[in-house]
């Protein structure tokens, strides 16, 4: 009989696509188009080829045309109906819908839609350091602390609780700093958002 103990554990992706593009003209930052398909599709395809078997998908933004035009098969894809609240909206979604998985995940980890410059080597980094469901785990570039972020289940209610606005975790790992690994992942990624018209730019 297979226990908790000696199962391999479960690490989730745990996608974040519900924005509409306030700074876009209102686009949708799921349906921007990237290398021919939309943004989304290229971000799971990042945390496939990372080694996440699960993919949970938080949508928002035009959630009805996301779900024809991209392709999204094998994913859990939940719905954020307070999407315009901010990030924090879909984080507690998207974590609640990970909480409900049958298949017992063990953590989070978290993309956001609008960092393509973030491949499968960084998220892969991310992920391999993953020790235990108490694990904290954050990529750096240059010092800084950065997307993607892994999030033992030990640790969702407490993030989940202050997950308001556009925060999203943002003040739960400021208090737990010290226990957060650094991976450094400068030298695979580039952490830029599109957020702007200028941004658009970075899209291939």
């Amino acid at each position: 009989m297979t226990t908790a103990e000696d199962r391999r554990p479960v690490v989730a992706g745990l996608l974040l696509a519900a924005g509409g593009g306030r700074r876009l003209g209102g686009r949708p930052k799921a349906l921007l188009e990237h290398r021919g398909r939309p943004l989304v599709e290229h971000a799971v395809g990042v945390l496939r080829a990372a080694g996440c078997e699960v993919v949970h998908v938080v949508i928002g933004a035009s959630a009805g045309v996301v779900r024809e035009r991209a392709e999204l098969a094998g994913c859990v894809v939940v719905e954020n109906p307070g999407w315009a609240e901010g990030m924090g909206s879909s984080l507690r979604v998207g974590l609640a819908s990970l909480e409900a998985d049958g298949r017992g995940v063990d953590a989070a980890l978290v993309l956001l839609v609008d960092q393509p410059g973030i491949g499968a080597e960084a998220v892969a980094r991310v992920r391999a350091a993953y020790g235990s469901r108490d694990s904290l785990v954050a990529a750096s570039y240059d010092g800084q602390r950065g997307h993607p972020v892994l999030f033992g289940a030990g640790h969702w209610a407490g993030i989940a609780a202050g997950a308001v606005g556009d925060r999203g975790a943002r003040d739960y790992l400021a208090a737990h700093r010290d226990a957060i690994t650094p991976v450094d992942c400068s030298d695979v990624a580039e952490p830029y958002d599109i957020d702007t018209e200028a941004d658009l730019a970075h899209l291939e």
